[in-house]
This record gives C-alpha cells, structure tokens and sequence, in this order.
C-alpha cells in the first residue's frame, strides 16, 4: 500500500511547480553566464569545507528550490566564457531538456522493449557518425565516455587479431598495442584492465610537433616481437589530451595495414572535426581505422556523459561480448541491432542517443560545424596573442582548441615552473578564469581549452593581463 510520503514524491503538480521553477532558474543562469554578466565563473571552496557544507545541509531542512540554488551557485559555470579548462562542453539547453526527459522516462535500454524509441533513435545516430566518416559497412554504439568507449574498441581489436578465444578461455600469451607517449591516461588504463600489463603498453615517443614519431613504429614494433609480445593493436590520438595534437592517421593506418595490426583512433576530444568543413581535414585517414570513439560531451555540445564507439566493419560491433542470457533475448543469426546489451558493457544505459539526436533535430548538421570551427579559430586566435606579447611562451602552434603556454617574464628571479604553478593556484582560488595545466617533456605548461563560443578577443586579452597583475603582487 503506497503512503502518504510516496504520493508526494510522485505528485504531478509538485513537479510542475518545481520543473518550472528550476527552468526559471537555469534560464536566468544562461542569460548571464553566456553574456559573461556574472563576475565570476566559480566560487573556490576547499574540498573538506565543501564536503562539510553538504554534510551539515543533510542533517537540515530545505526547500527543493533552495537545494537547487545552492548547487548551481556552487558548480563550475561551463557557460561562462571564462570557463576555459576542461574538455567539457557549455551544454546545448535542447540537449539538456532531452537529458531531462530521459532522465524521468528512465527507459534502460538493455533490450529494444525497454527503450524502443532511444534503440531507434541510436541506430540512426550511429549512422550519421559512419556516413560522415565514410564507412560504407560501419556500425557501432553509444556507451558511457571515452574511457568505457577506448576500452570497448581495444577488447573488439583483441577479439579480431588474437587467434586464442579470450572471452571464453583466458589469456597466457603476452600480448601488446601501441600509443604515443602522450596518449590519454584512459588507454594505459584500459591496457591494463586487459591484463597487458605493462610491458604491453607500447608507448612510442613523440617529435617536436607532439606527433607520434611514424620513422621509430617498425624498430619499436620490431622490439616487442623479439621479446615475444603479441602486437595486436596500434591508437592514433585525435587529438592527444594534452597538446591538442592530432597525430599522422594515414601514416600510422599505412603501418598498421604492413603489420596486420587493428587501427584505432581515440577521437575523444577532436572526433568531432569530421563536421567541420575547415578541420575535417585533421582526420584525413580517419576513413580507414577499424574503429573510433568520439565523445558528444566534448565537442558536440550534448550533456554528459555520451560517446559513440564506431566500427568500420559491423560484425565488429557484435563479437566482442559473446555470452547467453536467454531471459533477455533469444539465441539466433540475426545481427539483433536493436538489443544493445549485447554489445555494451552496460546492461542499464542511459537514452542518451537524445541528447544527440535533440541538437540534430533542432539545429542539424550545421550547428556541429559551426561549434568546432569557431572553437578551434579560438584557440588560433588567443595564440597569436600569446605569440605577439613579450611576457608569454607559446608552446607550440594549436591545431585544436587546446593551447599551452606560460608567463616568462623575470624569469631569473624565481623559476618558470614555480611561477605559473603559482599563476594556476591564483587564477582557480580567485574564480574569474578557469585554466588548467600539463606537463609537456617533463615541463609545467598552463592550458587553456577553448570550449565555449561566446570567448570573445576580450576574454582572451582579459586573461592575459590578469595575469600580468598578478604576478608582481603574488610570485615576486
């Protein structure tokens, strides 16, 4: 018997009350996080004082509407055009409406009878992903990020180029792929998910460019063999996290063609280029990988967490996870597309094709176009800034929206690392910017990832001179 707690909890008018209030809310928080109203794009608390905070909220009494204030004044604003650190994209508000919508519809989609319309909905997705790439035969899937989408092509590669059935009888042969030095952290970690180890992570170094080096993939695949590793798979970043750098896709397809290798390319971050009509050409080769993740959340502007993992050939798609659960499905020869579990890690996954699916419908192809493009013109843009001013470094030229640099000025006086670790520790605590760092050959960089499309040439000129203000009052 439901009780007088339950019918409250799923009352329709409550909802109504409380749905239209936080749409007032978030509506006025787009408005002046978009416009860059809001003098800041963050308010710094140190973890234990943030957790204390919550902590204490959950012994007290609070308004629905309170709690949902209070959680958006205490959030990173992605919309904010200050917000210029991690690869997380300023959501598209019809993208987060569908999450929304999926979120109360709850359909799993383990099975099609569990989310008829999400399964359908996700097919064609996944066929505007293949067309564009090229693929005549493709097939693929949405899973949850890149992490889980890299560690399901490299299971598929392994399925397709070891000859030992691993899925159902283990592995005792020392098996190995390929990656540049700078590489996602994520494949290192799905390697040794796989049980590769480390020996089997086979990280080849990069030029002066950040690119991985092509001339040294034969002597470093050359070396592997001889120490009896099985060399199944080789990744090209698109780009690397890091730098931002796309690595050479035709060269590295052309070696893996020679050596039988599988080719997969981490398009994480910069998958999303292939809808550009100015940068697509970034992936050149990308038509000849077997497989390639693209996160959504990144560079297509859609809620998180949302990747496609693609696959050149569809059987692909199906082999990975070969097991019986009759109580879903039946067992039969047909490629049975509309029943994901069989081929996700999750057996519970999100709708998440509407989160796509909501921007096509909405703005279509050219709304992926203009957001790529004005993103990485962006980072062309502040790094000629960086590159005319004295006081900065420019690490290198950016072929994406990621850019390192770091101030130089006085340098004598205090060291360089020292300086922008300081420059960093300010910019995050005062809470104007957001900027991030990385180690580039051992070196602390600052890196900024330009993410939202309302940076303007003020924002970025602001930035550097905060910095410069900076500097003298807090380092020297």
């Amino acid at each position: 018997m439901s009780t007088p707690t339950l019918h409250k909890a799923y009352d329709s008018t409550l909802f109504k009350k409380q749905g239209e209030d936080l749409i007032e809310k978030l509506s006025n928080h787009l408005a002046q996080t978009t416009s860059g109203q809001s003098s800041t794009m963050n308010t710094w608390v140190p973890p234990q004082e943030e957790y204390l905070f919550w902590k204490t909220y959950a012994s007290q009494e609070h308004s629905t509407a309170t709690f949902f204030e209070d959680v958006l004044k205490r959030s990173i604003h992605t919309h904010h055009p200050k917000y210029i650190g991690h690869q997380i994209a300023p959501t598209v508000p019809v993208s987060g409406l569908s999450t929304m919508l999926s979120a109360l519809l709850n359909n799993g989609m383990a099975v099609y009878e569990m989310g008829q319309a999400s399964s359908a909905i996700e097919r064609v997705v996944i066929e505007k992903f293949t067309e564009t790439i090229g693929w005549q035969q493709g097939d693929g899937f949405l899973t949850s990020g890149g992490t889980l989408a890299n560690l399901t092509a490299l299971l598929a590669a392994r399925k397709a180029k070891v000859r030992t059935d691993i899925w159902n009888e283990g592995h005792s042969s020392k098996l190995a792929i390929m990656v540049s030095e700078e590489a996602h952290y994520c494949i290192d970690r799905s390697a040794r998910i796989m049980g590769l180890g480390e020996e089997g992570i086979i990280k080849v170094p990069v030029n002066t460019d950040y690119k991985i080096r092509l001339d040294l993939l034969q002597d470093y695949y050359d070396q592997a063999t001889s120490k009896g590793l099985e060399v199944f798979a080789i990744i090209g970043s698109a780009p690397s996290t890091s730098t931002g750098v796309y690595d050479d896709l035709e060269g590295i397809s052309a070696f893996a063609k020679a050596n039988n290798l599988w080719f997969h390319i981490d398009g994480a971050h910069g998958g999303a280029a292939i809808f550009s009509s100015t940068y697509a050409h970034l992936l050149n080769g990308i038509k000849d990988a077997d497989s390639v993740i693209i996160d959504g959340h990144k560079m297509m502007g859609t809620s998180s967490i949302t990747t496609a993992v693609l696959f050149k050939n569809a059987v692909d798609s199906y082999a990975t996870f070969s097991q019986k659960a009759q109580y879903l499905w039946e067992q039969n020869d047909d490629p049975d597309w509309f029943n994901i579990a069989k081929r996700t890690f999750e057996c519970t996954k999100s709708m998440m094709s509407l989160r796509f699916f909501s921007i096509w419908n909405a703005y279509g192809d050219q709304f992926f176009d203009d957001f790529v493009t004005t993103l990485y013109r962006s980072a062309s843009v502040f790094a000629k800034k960086i590159d005319e001013d004295p006081d900065f470094e420019l690490a290198f030229e950016p072929e994406s929206n990621i850019v390192c640099f770091r101030y130089t000025r006085n340098s004598t006086k205090n060291p360089i690392e020292q300086v922008n670790k300081t420059i960093r520790k300010i910019l995050l605590e005062d809470g104007e910017f957001y900027i991030v760092s990385t180690l580039l050959k051992g070196e602390f960089w600052l890196r900024t990832t330009f993410m939202n499309p309302f940076t303007t040439v003020k924002h970025m000129e602001r930035l550097l001179n905060k910095i410069k203000e900076t500097v003298p009052v807090n380092v020297y």
